[in-house]
Order: C-alpha cells, then sequence, then structure tokens
C-alpha cells in the first residue's frame, strides 16, 4: 500500500538506516513468489517497527498478521532478553517460508507462531502483552482492538498498520467495501476512547500508534 508521497518516501528510506541483508533477502523473495507482496512492511515501516520495539524493550509482543515474517524479526530486535513474541498467521502456505526466516534470524525460540483464524487464536492467549501490532483483516481491525485490549498491560502499546487505507478514508459517501469501512470505523473508535492516547502518522499506507493510558 502507498498513500504517502513516492518520492519523499524514497527520501526518507534513503536517509534511514540499511535494513539488514537477510531483510533485503526475505524482502526480494516475498516479491518473486508471494501474491499481494506489497502487503509486507518494507524498510521505512519495518525500521519504525524496530525502533519502537527498541524504545520500549517488550517482554511480551502479540502480532496479529505474519505474513512472511519481515515485521515479526523487526519487532524481535527489541524484545527484553527473556522476550516472547506471538505471531498470526492465517494462511497456512506461508508457514514454512515464515519458519525458514526465523531459524535464519535466530528468533525461533523468542517467536511463537500460530497459524489459524486469529479471531479464536486471541481466546487462547493469557498473556499481558506490551506491544500489540495489528496487520491482518482491515474489517476486523476494531474486533482485534477490543478483543486484546484488556491483555495489554497499562501504559502498553498498540500499532496499527493501513489506517490511510490507499486514502480510501477520506471518502465521506456510504460505501460496500467492508475493508474500507472496517478502518474507518476502527479510527473513529479509538479517536474517541478516553482509555488510550494515540497519533496517526502518515507513514506508508499509516501507522497508529496506540497508548493504553
Amino acid at each position: 500500500m502507498q498513500t504517502t508521497d513516492i518520492d519523499l518516501e524514497k527520501y526518507a528510506e534513503d536517509f534511514t538506516t540499511d535494513e539488514s541483508p537477510l531483510l533485503q533477502k526475505l524482502y526480494r523473495e516475498t516479491n518473486l513468489k508471494i501474491l499481494y507482496p506489497q502487503m509486507l512492511s518494507g524498510k521505512l515501516q519495518g525500521s519504525l517497527l524496530k525502533m519502537i520495539s527498541k524504545m520500549i524493550r517488550p517482554e511480551k509482543i502479540l502480532e496479529i498478521g505474519t505474513f512472511t515474517g519481515y515485521s515479526a524479526i523487526c519487532l524481535s530486535e527489541g524484545l527484553a532478553a527473556n522476550g516472547v513474541l506471538h505471531t498470526i498467521e492465517v494462511n497456512p502456505e506461508l508457514e514454512e517460508m515464515i519458519r525458514r526466516y526465523f531459524a535464519e534470524a535466530g528468533i525461533s525460540d523468542k517467536v511463537k507462531l500460530h497459524i489459524g483464524n486469529a479471531l479464536d487464536i486471541i481466546l487462547t492467549l493469557d498473556d499481558t502483552f506490551d506491544l500489540v501490532f495489528i496487520d491482518a483483516d482491515k474489517e476486523n481491525y476494531l474486533n482485534y482492538f477490543k478483543m486484546i485490549f484488556d491483555k495489554v498491560r497499562k501504559g502498553g502499546f498498540i500499532l496499527a498498520d493501513n489506517v490511510l487505507w490507499g486514502g480510501k478514508v477520506l471518502k465521506k459517501t456510504p460505501s460496500s467495501d467492508t475493508e474500507s469501512n472496517g478502518i474507518k470505523e476502527f479510527n473513529e473508535y479509538v479517536k474517541n476512547d478516553d482509555r488510550v492516547e494515540n497519533v496517526l502518522l502518515p507513514i506508508r499506507d499509516g501507522v497508529m500508534i496506540i497508548r493504553k493510558r
């Protein structure tokens, strides 16, 4: 997804620390082999996720939407020494690739990969999370937020990707597009939720940073 100005984003990438050779390799393989490769976080957003994780130093991370594992590898870089990252992917066909790159990144012992429907899997997780990243089916963003809210510690953070949704959030007329409606509903709900404070960053396709009060 690309909402922000392409030239400005390229400039931002040029002045951002280079991604690792492993992430470059994962990026290339995803683009060569996987349908809808634009779902991958990429250098700029991945660097943001890594930076946020390193600032927080979380012990427990939850990611909803693994895809090929790029964002999980970035998030894992900030894990505390005894930290664990739970990541959920609905597509079982991606499991081999995900596990292969987790092994190559040396994080297999820190990551618990769950394959299946996130709405079902979240119910089975008893951990309290310091950081949650939502990047899955857009029509369920608000459902995910409500499900994980009580599992996030006070002062913890929730990140949500694609909150600009290609600019479709600006359309005022009613739409039958469930994904656009899901994002707009989520954004509106967060804006009016006095349990949190938030900022929407116009990076790539929009990243929402939410802090639980």
